[in-house]
């Protein structure tokens, strides 16, 4: 089921994401074109308070013309450990600082289109700071009670695929 390789027709870049038609050759021999975003990678954190609320960031999304909820993210520099980006990421979004941290795994985003990998931690012990989002962001964050964010996901509030995921994979851990 491989596909092979057979010449770049077409590419763009951006400031971190790479736009690429790749001419491939399938496993049947016949020939086809691929379309690519080439992400760096990035982190999500999924972090909860003692009390068992997620700490949700608010922003607008251009390509959606919508405002979401999100867990905090932010992609890797080249070369970043994603363990030392994560707790970046969360500080730089929200202002929190966590005692303890636990990665829950990774997973591609978009394997239709992109290659981007995002890694999901887990942040608890929880201290509040300020937050210093980067001059392109205007972002607020929220804590919501586990159940109701789970409620929100059901209800269609909470339509970002990486926020889902956390949310219920966190909540079948406490759960348990």
């Amino acid at each position: 089921m491989e596909e092979k390789f057979n010449k770049r027709l077409r590419e763009a870049k951006g400031r971190f994401l790479h736009f690429c038609v790749d001419e491939v050759t399938l496993s049947n021999g016949h020939i086809s074109t691929r379309e690519m975003v080439l992400h760096p990678g990035a982190v999500a954190v999924i972090a909860v308070t003692a009390e068992k609320e997620v700490i949700l960031v608010k922003q607008y999304r251009y390509p959606v013309k919508e405002v979401l909820y999100e867990i905090p993210a932010g992609k890797l520099e080249p070369g970043e450990d994603p363990a030392v980006c994560a707790p970046r990421e969360l500080a730089e979004e929200t202002g929190f600082l966590a005692e303890k941290w636990e990665k829950l795994g990774t997973f591609y985003t978009a394997p239709g289109f992109s290659n981007e990998t995002m890694h999901l931690f887990y942040a608890t012990g929880l201290r509040a700071e300020e937050a210093h989002p980067d001059p392109d962001e205007i972002i607020t964050y929220e804590k919501i009670p586990l159940r109701k964010a789970w409620e929100m996901i059901r209800t269609g509030q909470i339509k970002d695929g990486k926020t889902i995921l956390a949310i219920l994979w966190i909540e079948q851990m406490i759960t348990d």
